[in-house]
């Protein structure tokens, strides 16, 4: 239904756990995609559904090879990797100096991130961890494409000031015009508070009325625990009970809302762009990856977020011990 964006200021707030978190609980099938500039983190923080590690050069590196001459949305299966719970992910750049060769590459990754949704042999939302995002950095080329940008925060004072003026910013950037008008438009900037859960209620308050004051046009979506232990285990630094965490029951709760509120917008708008957005293949062009998506979908390994009726999805359980750097 939608590429959803996520991306921070400045600092650690928890870009990538968010990502994770949310891919992890996601309501429907999702592709969790690292675009951010800087490098990825999961190569060095999860493991392979095989077993053994990511493979660095199969992900955002290998798509720069290649869609050049074009990129159909389904052929970003050719390009991912399940990891040990059957989250689907693309591994993103291996240091920063690689992204040069992605300078202009990351509008028409963003089509193809948006144009996944409606794929009629795979279809996927798409969840993209950007990293931080300030001055000219490349990845906001992704956000006109977004059907949500999603600023992380922490709740130090300074935090919320550089993400009111970070979403004013973008506001501006991405809908033009008056700042308030933003509330409308699409891509809808929205934040996510990085917060101890309890009295989140009367920050989040506080927080949406500086933002409507500063005439941002963004709006607080939901809070997500400030969890270590959470964390952790998503890393598959530590055991535990995953999903009875504070930091997977709130990105759960996140994930529901945001798919309450705008889940039946974002069908229609993307019927409504199918034609505009998707690039169709030559005649009998078929992505091999594609073929392997199709058949991983149909049992080849099963997510453990199989969603029950009724009941909510429960997130992958990463295999413990493959430990390393990450945000």
């Amino acid at each position: 239904m939608a590429l959803i964006a996520l991306a921070a200021d400045k600092g650690s707030p928890g870009v990538t756990t968010a990502a994770v978190a949310l891919a992890a609980v996601w309501p429907r099938r999702v592709l969790l995609a690292e675009t951010d500039p800087a490098g990825g983190d999961l190569v060095y923080r999860s493991t392979a559904a095989h077993g053994g590690p990511l493979n660095p050069n199969t992900g955002l590196l290998s798509i720069a090879a290649t869609a050049r001459r074009g990129l159909v949305p389904d052929q970003l299966w050719d390009h991912v990797q399940p990891l040990s719970g059957g989250l689907e992910v693309l591994v993103g750049l291996g240091v920063a100096e690689q992204a040069a060769g992605l300078v202009s590459l990351w509008p028409t990754l963003g089509r193809s991130f948006a144009a996944l949704a409606d794929s009629p042999q795979a279809p996927a939302d798409v969840i993209a961890d950007c990293g931080r995002v300030s001055g000219d950095t490349p990845a906001v080329e992704l956000f006109p494409h977004a059907a949500l940008v999603l600023l992380l925060s922490r709740t130090e004072p300074e935090a919320l000031a550089r993400v009111r003026d970070r979403a004013a910013h973008l506001s501006a950037r991405l809908h033009g015009g008056s700042r308030g008008a933003a509330a409308l438009a699409t891509p809808l900037v929205g934040v996510v508070l990085i917060a101890d859960p309890a009295g989140s209620g009367k920050l989040v308050n506080q927080v949406n009325d500086m933002l409507v004051h500063a005439q941002t046009g963004a709006r607080v979506v939901g809070t997500l625990a400030d969890d270590p232990a959470g964390a952790d285990m998503l890393a598959g630094r530590k055991r535990g009970r995953l999903d009875k965490s504070l930091l997977v029951r709130s990105a759960r709760k996140i994930a529901a809302d945001l798919n309450q509120q705008y889940g039946a917008a974002w069908a229609v708008s993307a019927q409504a762009q199918q034609g505009h957005h998707m690039q169709q293949p030559q005649q009998g062009q078929q992505p091999q990856q594609h073929q392997q998506a199709q058949q991983t979908h149909q049992g080849q390994y099963q997510p453990s977020y199989q969603p029950q009726q009724g009941q909510p999805q429960q997130p992958y359980q990463p295999q413990q011990g493959h430990t390393g750097a990450g945000r």
